[in-house]
């Protein structure tokens, strides 16, 4: 057998299926797993294939190669969802997840390109870490935007680790994260400290930023329903008025029992997106069955699809939306999803890939983006319908700040997987940046409330089918993020970029 050097040289050998390796591996410091140490071999690894090329484009392939693995590690988890019918999307098993890691690995080609260019040492690190989170930024806006698996969501195992997000952003996490992984390869004392330097000052500013406690909650009980629908039994005609029957059931018994308890406040229960198997808004018949679970002074904000009609009776537009139904059966508000999936719940392209994964022939329709939405006898409430949440800096309208965020999802199509763990990840650190605390609704799960500092208030698991009731967690004050949102990271990284750069190959060797 091979002495472990011996295999170490073979794999530099294959330097493309090394980067390959390296970046699958480095999925591990993501949520579920949070194996933030393995980064301290991964990235420096990446790092030393880099510093052996002498060609700038057999760089930017190794960085493919490393994006490649890391994402297709990270996201295999989406190929679940075919399997709600197989018999349609067989033939997309073996691509689904590559074909999303393809056009992901293209954004880590930019922070290898930059490695490269910079002289060995901290200009290398500098440049690595500046290029990884410009490249993360540049990842949440094109193509309509996909920030999933930010790598600072690896400290979200916990609250304390992810207080500095509402300094400068889950992003902020990423460049120390990358920098701090990296400095220790340096081999110098010096660089040691200043790794350890930076992630106590994560740690202690986490420490004491929660060291005060929580804000005091609101007079508001909140109940949130997890009906445990299985995705395939969702739109089955059979089903509906069970699913809906099993919604209306549960939150009785959780409404019911708050307003008995606590007579004097306003409970406020949530179903997750499109919960409702009626179009819920159209439906005077689902409407009044859904209003008779809740007490005098409850509220029902609902998971929905709402329609729009033609004259002639066709349908004109449909909208994923959040419904506000009082005890009288009455609307109170309404809040239609912005940031559309493609393939889900639009075609992109013109519809030339003829992928769609939700049933029916007409396109959602988007709505007009981030609101702040008013409520009788509740404090003002920011509505994320699913993967809305995952964008830092925009899950909050500027103008008019809510006093909590409300995030309802269907994470069935993912079932027990790291999906689910994933998108709760984001969750919490849109409550951390924005400094609010968050209501979590899953079909499936998992459900939770978050206080404004991130803390787990409740928690629902996978699989699980009951309510969470609490009190709704009070408002922090405005954070730093919530200012000035991603123009701080944004010079940060630029500057870290430039100053590596500034030093090329061969022309500096500062920190090597």
């Amino acid at each position: 057998m091979p002495a472990p050097t011996d295999r170490l040289a073979a794999l530099a050998r294959r330097p493309a299926l090394a980067a390959l390796g390296l970046g699958a591996a480095s999925a591990l410091a993501l949520p579920p797993v949070h194996a933030v140490p393995v980064l301290l071999l991964t990235l420096p690894g990446f790092l030393g294939l880099i510093g052996r090329e002498t060609s700038w484009k057999r760089a930017a392939w190794l960085g493919f190669c490393f994006g490649f693995g890391h994402h297709l590690a990270g996201l295999y988890w989406v190929t679940h969802a075919l399997f709600t019918d197989i018999g349609r999307w067989f033939w997309l098993v073996p691509v689904a997840a590559p074909g999303l890691a393809l056009p992901l690995a293209l954004f880590s080609v930019i922070p290898a390109v930059a490695a490269w260019r910079a002289a060995p040492g901290l200009p290398r690190a500098l440049a690595f870490a500046g290029a990884w989170v410009l490249a993360e930024l540049a990842r949440g806006v094109l193509f309509t935007g996909f920030p999933w698996n930010l790598l600072g969501t690896a400290w979200a195992f916990a609250a304390w680790p992810i207080q500095a997000a509402s300094l400068f952003g889950t992003h902020f996490l990423s460049f120390v994260t990358v920098l701090a992984a990296c400095l220790p390869s340096l081999r110098d004392w010096r660089a040691v400290g200043a790794a350890a330097a930076l992630v106590a000052l994560l740690l202690g500013y986490g420490g004491w930023r929660m060291a005060g406690g929580p804000p005091p909650p609101e007079a508001v009980r909140i109940v949130v329903v997890q009906g445990n629908i299985a995705q395939d039994l969702k739109w089955d005609e059979d089903q509906r008025l069970p699913i809906f029957q099993r919604y209306v059931a549960l939150t009785q018994l959780g409404a019911q029992a708050a307003a008995q308890a606590h007579p004097e406040a306003p409970v406020v229960a949530v179903w997750p997106e499109t919960a409702s198997p009626y179009l819920l808004t159209q439906d005077p018949d689902a409407i009044r069955l859904a209003a008779s679970a809740l007490p005098p002074r409850g509220l029902l904000l609902a998971g929905t699809v709402r329609a729009q009609w033609t004259s002639e009776g066709r349908v004109s537009a449909l909208y994923n939306s959040l419904a506000a139904v009082t005890a009288l059966g009455e609307f109170a508000g309404v809040y239609d999803k912005h940031h559309l999936v493609p393939f889900g719940e639009y075609m992109p392209l013109g519809g030339l890939l003829p992928i769609r994964m939700v049933t029916g022939g007409v396109d959602f329709s988007a709505g007009p983006g981030p609101r702040t939405v008013a409520l009788p006898g509740v404090p003002p409430v920011s509505p994320l319908i699913c993967y809305e949440v995952i964008f830092p800096g925009a899950v909050v309208a500027s103008e008019n700040r809510p006093a909590w965020l409300l995030n309802v999802t269907n994470d069935a199509w993912f079932g027990v997987s790291a999906g689910p763990f994933q998108h709760l990840a984001a969750a919490r650190l849109r409550a951390v940046e924005e400094g609010l605390p968050l209501v979590r609704a899953a079909q499936t799960g998992i459900s939770a409330i978050f206080d404004s500092q991130g803390r787990v208030v409740a928690r629902m698991g996978l699989m699980a089918t009951g309510t969470l009731g609490e009190w709704l967690p009070g408002a922090g004050p405005p954070t730093l993020f919530s200012r000035l949102g991603l123009i701080p990271i944004l010079g940060l990284s630029g500057l870290s970029l430039a100053f590596g750069l500034g030093f090329r190959r061969g022309r500096g060797r500062l920190g090597d």
